[in-house]
């Protein structure tokens, strides 16, 4: 092989420069984003990001302070109590461990739990009594809600039922650690 068989090279550009200027134009994104949010309420952000990602709007607000408007709470954890009866709001299980978990939850004083009841959405998952799925979804909040009093101050629980029906045909209560409150 002679040296006219290859062809001669071409300098090339370094590819640390790319990189280089894609970090300068995200240093520059990021303080002219700064600079813009200056003067933002820090609420409507709060409110804008819950939307983003999608924070059920199924939670009743809880007010931050006095002054302030009731918002939202942001759901940060989740359990459940599955598995009740067909009509019952008898709890299918001890709840040794929902309450080891709320009592755990509850340590920071800005949360709230929310314990929300359901129904599979057949005609036979409804109280007895009445013949309402309503009453029998908050029944079943309710007995969760009781047996987690033990542990969670009633100020800091609300009970609610789910209206729609649970998804899979589950029957269950929900358990939501929710955030609600600002920095100490």
């Amino acid at each position: 092989m002679t040296e006219d068989f290859f062809p001669p090279t071409v300098a090339a550009k370094s590819i640390w420069l790319v990189t280089l200027a894609d970090l300068a134009l995200l240093l520059v994104g990021f303080f002219v984003l700064v600079l813009a949010n200056q003067k933002l309420d820090q609420r409507a952000l709060a409110q804008g990001l819950r939307a983003g990602f999608g924070a059920g709007s199924s939670h009743e607000p809880v007010p931050v302070s006095k002054s302030a408007p009731p918002i939202e709470p942001m759901a940060v954890g989740i359990a459940a109590m599955p598995g009740f009866a067909r009509g019952s709001s008898v709890l299918p299980r001890s709840p040794e461990t929902l309450i080891v978990w709320a009592r755990d939850s509850i340590r920071d004083p800005r949360v709230v739990l929310h314990v929300i009841g359901s129904v599979d959405g057949s005609a036979t998952d409804v109280e007895p009594t009445t013949g309402s799925a309503a009453i029998l979804a908050i029944d079943r909040a309710r007995a969760v809600a009781a047996v987690l009093s033990s542990a969670v101050p009633q100020a800091r629980m609300r009970v609610q039922s789910d209206l729609e029906p649970a998804a899979g045909g589950v029957r269950k209560v929900v358990v939501t650690i929710s955030f609600a409150g600002d920095r100490q």
